[in-house]
């Protein structure tokens, strides 16, 4: 098997940034791409488009929120929407579309939107817990079955798991993204055996994916680092580089996260 390059992005409407996707994954020579935030039902998916540079599409959306995907032109088999045990939200509990898995040139590939929290204390920071609660469950039973599956947990966490992973720490006190119970429930994750593959090639402080519309802050360099590639330790051994695109968070039209690409080596190696 040939190596892979597999990128993840939350894109923040791929109806809007059709144009940026295509242009970055002709960039980029990307195998496979996950997004997250595509806020668009699946009627509404700029499929034909994808289809037409020769991408595969998995797609799970159910409104104009939310929304994830995967794109591949290394095959694309066994689409899974959700995980076992994955929890709902809201007064009407519903599901929502925030993780998506395929295989695709021999990885399983989840692409995967956590819940933002909102605040401490909200009925939504609880949800966030315990959406990240299941899917380590979930990573720990495909680890069990398998030990030498090819995982890749991928996608916008919504946690900063280090304090250097945000622009100044202090700002952040008494806020989400940072707690403890957040960041505990992102180590157990790791701690499952999905070990994040980008850090040892992007090293802090400063690396960061996503910055905020507003006050300036990509410009005054006011960022966070919450996007990430885990992989399972089988696919740990193949990473050979990552890289985050800070340069296509630049521009008009652009969202406000960057891409994280990783480089896999050819599974014989």
């Amino acid at each position: 098997m040939d190596g892979v390059r597999l990128a993840t992005w939350n894109v923040n409407s791929l109806r809007s940034r059709i144009d940026r996707v295509e242009a970055f994954l002709e960039r980029s020579d990307v195998d496979v791409l996950a997004l997250q935030e595509t806020k668009c039902r699946e009627d509404q998916l700029p499929r034909a488009r994808l289809e037409a540079i020769g991408y595969e599409v998995a797609h799970h959306g159910l409104s104009q929120w939310n929304g994830v995907a995967v794109l591949s032109r290394v095959g694309l088999a066994d689409v899974e929407v959700g995980f076992d045990g994955v929890p709902a939200y809201g007064e009407e509990p519903v599901v929502e579309a925030r993780a998506i898995g395929a295989t695709c040139g021999g990885v399983r590939v989840w692409s995967l939107y956590v819940p933002n929290g909102r605040e401490l204390g909200h009925p939504h920071y609880d949800y966030k817990l315990a959406w990240l609660e299941a899917l380590r469950a979930a990573g720990a039973s495909w680890l069990h079955r398998d030990p030498q599956a090819q995982v890749a947990l991928v996608g916008d966490w919504n946690v900063a798991p280090l304090d250097e992973d945000v622009w100044d720490v202090t700002a952040f006190e008494g806020h989400t993204h940072v707690s403890p119970p957040e960041r505990a429930a992102f180590e157990a994750v790791v701690d499952a055996g999905f070990a994040d593959v980008v850090r040892p090639h992007a090293p802090g402080p400063g690396v960061f994916t996503y910055w905020d519309y507003q006050r300036l802050r990509f410009a005054r360099r006011e960022g966070m680092r919450i996007d990430f590639v885990l992989g399972s330790p089988a696919l740990q051994t193949r990473v050979t580089g990552a890289v985050i695109d800070r340069e296509e968070r630049k521009g008009k039209g652009a969202s406000d996260h960057a891409p994280v690409i990783v480089e896999l080596s050819d599974a014989s190696d």
